[in-house]
Formats: C-alpha cells, structure tokens, sequence
C-alpha cells in the first residue's frame, strides 16, 4: 500500500492546526477513562520531571501532544480501529491502569533510568502481553538505553530485524528499512531492533526499538512541512505498521 504525499498532508491540515501551541508543551492532559476504545499511551519516566510549567519539557514528553493527535487523525483515517483522536494518556511505568491497554510509546530512552518498581511494572507489563515501542535515540544515548532495558528485562537480548519480519508488512509491505535517520543526526542510519518473548524471533516481539530514529518527531511537524515528506510518509508506515503488529499478535 501506498500513502500519497498530498493525502497525507491534506489529512494533517486540521490535526496540525489543532495540535501546535507554539512548539511548547502544556501541562499534561488528564487521561481518558477507559472505554476500551483504543487510545494511545506514551510512559512517563523521572516522576514527572519537566512538567511543572508551561513550556517545560521532559525527554519523555518530547513531541506530545502534538505527535498523538496527528497519528491518531492518520490512524483512523486509514483502519478501522477507530481511535481516540483528541485524547490520549500517560502513565507511570507502574501505574496498575497500564494493563488495561496494549501498546506503549516511550520517548527519549537515552536519558530513562528506571525506578525499582518503573521497572518491575513495566517488565510485568511486556510480560503479560503489552507492545513497547522504543523510539527517539541515536549514538551513544544506546549506552543508557540498553542498561535501563537491562533492568526491565534482565534476561533479554536485542536483535536486529530485516525487512523480512513480519511487522513490516502487517499494513504496509514495506519494501526497505534504509532512508530513516533520526532528524538530530543523518550521519547514524535508522535501526530497528526486537525484544522477543524468551528471545526465540520464532515467538512473540514484546518490543520494537527505532535506534538513530525518531518518528515521533517526522509526526509531530508532519503539518509543517519540517522534514521531506518521504520520510514523514516513512514514519507514518511504521508506526501503523506497530500498532496493526501489537493488535492482531
């Protein structure tokens, strides 16, 4: 399947419109109450760090929520999922309400160090059937991510994945992971790797890492006309592609 560029934009005109407060943050919104809608859900790390004021920022609310406001708009444009467009939550990595849904963002895993309990709620989490997706990283930030993802999941390993995995081809068949880069730096090309259940690639992917990435950011700015919109279209394919992934495993 193919998302035409004029589409794409034409679609994001309202959301971004909506969306943008000046390229600063608001404070966080409260959470949807639970409908069994799908909404989408971004982790918070730091106790809220970054979020006492206006314009504040944190690395995991970089791009909310102007990302999840664009991405849903797309999300129920092009499925039938039928998400929450206007609306989305955040929680604690150990906040019991996370079990309620399936899939999870996290931003900016370079400057994330779990708590005892973050970890213990988030490995329980993935455990019991939750998708993590692990995006907005590049260099050396890998160093802090990979030894929080040892706290979490102390027993897992971080595979490579190629074109040939199936979360690749559940809405969009893509045809190659080259082109992406993280916007902060094109020198790093964009890698994808996996945390599979008991690290058999033959059995579940409990997590999908966008290494020297950051669709949240192509998302985010989508209405702007920030980025190329290749790889805007690119980022859009991906993250559809993780959320079909998650729903239907």
């Amino acid at each position: 399947m193919r998302l035409l560029p004029a589409l794409l934009l034409l679609t994001l005109t309202t959301a971004a419109a909506l969306a943008q407060r000046g390229g600063r943050i608001q404070r966080v919104e409260p959470n949807a109450p639970y409908s069994g809608q799908f909404t989408f859900v971004r982790l918070r790390y730091g106790a809220g760090e970054g979020l006492g004021g206006w314009g504040s920022r944190a690395g995991w609310a970089f791009d909310y929520p102007q990302m999840e406001r664009n991405f849903m708009t797309i999300l129920a444009d092009l499925t039938t999922i039928s998400p929450r467009v206007q609306q989305s939550n955040v929680f604690d990595m150990d906040d019991p309400e996370l079990a309620r849904f399936p899939v999870a963002y996290l931003s900016e895993p370079g400057y994330w160090a779990p708590t005892p309990a973050e970890a213990e709620g988030l490995r329980a989490w993935i455990q019991k059937g939750g998708f993590l997706i692990v995006d907005d990283f590049f260099g050396r930030q890998w160093l802090q991510f990979e030894r929080s993802m040892r706290a979490v999941l102390p027993d897992a390993r971080l595979l490579p994945l190629d074109i040939s995995h199936p979360i690749f081809h559940t809405f969009f068949d893509l045809q190659t992971l080259e082109g992406m880069h993280h916007p902060q730096s094109s020198a790093y090309p964009a890698e994808y790797l996996g945390v599979f259940e008991d690290n058999d690639p033959s059995k579940r992917l409990m997590v999908i890492v966008n290494y020297n990435n950051d669709i949240g950011d192509y998302m985010e700015w989508s209405g702007q006309g920030w980025y190329a919109i290749d790889l805007t279209n690119d980022a859009y394919k991906l993250a559809t592609n993780y959320i079909i992934y998650a729903l239907t495993r």
